[in-house]
């Protein structure tokens, strides 16, 4: 798989998250705020297996992104 085939499926999967954000009542979620989110973890250790990338993004929970922006809006990062 090339790298832009991988960052196209790396899309689709945040942007499907980010409707089911919509649909649970966050509708201004992003899917490039997904990414951040999800990728957050992978500049200590680098890019894990595909498989690792569809997991984190698939499983990601709620409470867990709205830390990760929380966190994020008091260090002062913006995407």
């Amino acid at each position: 798989m090339t790298e832009e085939e991988l960052q196209g499926w790396i899309e689709v999967l945040c942007e499907s998250k980010a409707e089911e954000f919509h649909l649970v009542g966050y509708e201004h979620v992003t899917a490039h705020e997904i990414w951040e989110c999800v990728s957050n973890k992978y500049h200590k250790h680098g890019q894990p297996a595909l498989h690792q990338i569809v997991n984190d993004i698939l499983s990601l929970k709620v409470m867990a992104f709205m830390n990760f922006m929380t966190l994020s809006a008091f260090r002062g990062t913006h995407f």
